[in-house]
């Protein structure tokens, strides 16, 4: 492949779980990377496993094409680059991490109790519970109207969608897998994100064989909210 036809090549970029890609539209629109919506949230089949949402997206992702992810939407990014490598020319992660839950030789994650717990929450409730999980992985961020920007343009999910997403969160667990990435990764990670921990990224640049780690201090989970100015500025 040439210089050129990598340059040229698709940039897409999936979004987090439960907000849609509304919130990252307004950012990307500067840019040449367009968001594509994780499997099942605006309609159609919902795949029941992680394998299942990865295998979806890989069968509607262009032939290659760079590949970003926040969140939810970055661990599937790394699942497609582990599983096709030679489909995915590099890697942007925001606020990534590669379990997101606490294993055995893992605590960069969240507690397995806090997970099953929001996941009752969310078959109860459905999106009413949405506005405090945005205020909650918002709070700390420096730019103070980071929450209000998601909750603004998060997308309306399907009640199925939104359970699935927490199971493929429950589920994956790429530790084992990343030495298969030989992609160039960029990972973005706010110093103050309190729901995945910037460790996690850390531990990635650590075990990824070319990754390139870069912290925004003061930033909580949603770096292109708000003030997206560090966000634009590596995704260029």
């Amino acid at each position: 492949m040439t210089r050129s036809e990598y340059d040229d090549a698709p940039r897409i970029f999936l979004p987090g779980w439960g907000v849609g890609s509304g919130p990252l539209q307004k950012s990307l629109a500067k840019t040449r990377w367009r968001p594509m919506c994780l499997p099942g949230t605006e309609g159609g089949e919902v795949p029941a496993t992680f394998e299942a949402a990865r295998d979806s997206l890989l069968r509607e992702l262009p032939k290659v094409c760079h590949l970003g992810g926040w969140s939810l939407g970055g661990i599937l990014a790394m699942a497609c680059a582990i599983a096709a490598s030679e489909r995915i020319l590099s890697l942007f992660l925001l606020a990534t991490t590669p379990s997101f839950i606490c294993r055995e030789g893992w605590n960069s994650g969240r507690p397995v109790t806090e997970l099953q717990a929001f996941m009752r929450a969310i078959k109860q409730e459905g999106e009413a519970a949405l506005p405090r999980f945005i205020e909650n992985f918002c709070r700390g961020d420096v730019v103070p109207n980071a929450a209000e920007c998601v909750r603004r343009d998060a997308s309306p999910m399907p009640q199925a969608a939104l359970e699935a997403g927490l199971a493929w969160l429950y589920e994956a667990d790429l530790r084992r897998d990343v030495a298969k990435i030989s992609c160039p990764v960029t990972l973005l990670h706010g110093g103050s994100d309190s729901l995945i921990l910037p460790e996690a990224s850390k531990w990635l640049a650590d075990h990824l064989s070319s990754a390139r780690l870069v912290l925004l201090p003061g930033r909580a989970h949603a770096l292109f909210a708000g003030d997206d100015t560090g966000f634009l500025q590596e995704l260029s």
